[in-house]
């Protein structure tokens, strides 16, 4: 599993750096160049290995320019229901919060809005996306060396909440309200 993740690990990691640094077009156009570099190196490479060989093995990359590379439409056409799905979903919770449908919800939200402000000014956009690449490559594995304890802590956090959140709904009126409504 490593031999497979490690590079792309390291190759995204990479990139995400040069992106701290440099533009994202500069990337791109870099890398792409690198990668021309390397195609047009190599068959070079193999047409003069052929020409001292004296055989005749082809176009060095012949079985992936006979790759059908298309995208199929009914996969699209998949892909795209789903993310509109998510999409649709997104608006409607987002229209449930800055409308204030339920009180708590709604101030549960500003206060994960108020936290992002302290976590925008702490660090920039790339910043976090770069923790969140090494956090997913890392936090499974820290997960799997320390389950019991992990879930056990979580579970703690988990009934706090619930705690609190249920102390919050009986002490605001809006929100006993709110609930009355949904039963009924």
């Amino acid at each position: 599993m490593t031999f497979k993740s490690g590079p792309v690990f390291g190759g995204i990691l990479l990139v995400l750096l040069a992106l701290t640094y440099f533009s994202l077009i500069s990337v791109v156009a870099y890398l792409s160049l690198l990668g021309l570099t390397g195609t047009i190196s190599f068959r070079i490479y193999k047409n003069i290995v052929q020409a001292v060989q004296k055989t005749g093995d082809g176009h060095p990359f012949k079985e992936f320019l006979e790759l059908d590379v298309s995208l199929p439409q009914n996969k699209v056409k998949e892909v795209s229901e789903v993310a509109v799905a998510h999409i649709n979903a997104a608006v409607v919770e987002l229209r449930r919060l800055f409308l204030v449908e339920d009180l708590v919800d709604s101030i549960k939200f500003g206060v994960l809005l108020w936290t992002l402000t302290y976590l925008g000014a702490w660090f920039n956009g790339m910043t976090l996306i770069i923790i969140a690449w090494v956090a997913l490559f890392t936090l499974p594995k820290v997960y799997e060396a320390n389950k019991t304890q992990i879930d056990a802590n979580l579970e703690i956090v988990r009934t706090k909440l619930a705690e609190i959140t249920s102390k919050v709904k009986a002490a605001i009126p809006i929100g006993k309200k709110a609930e009355e409504k949904k039963e009924q």
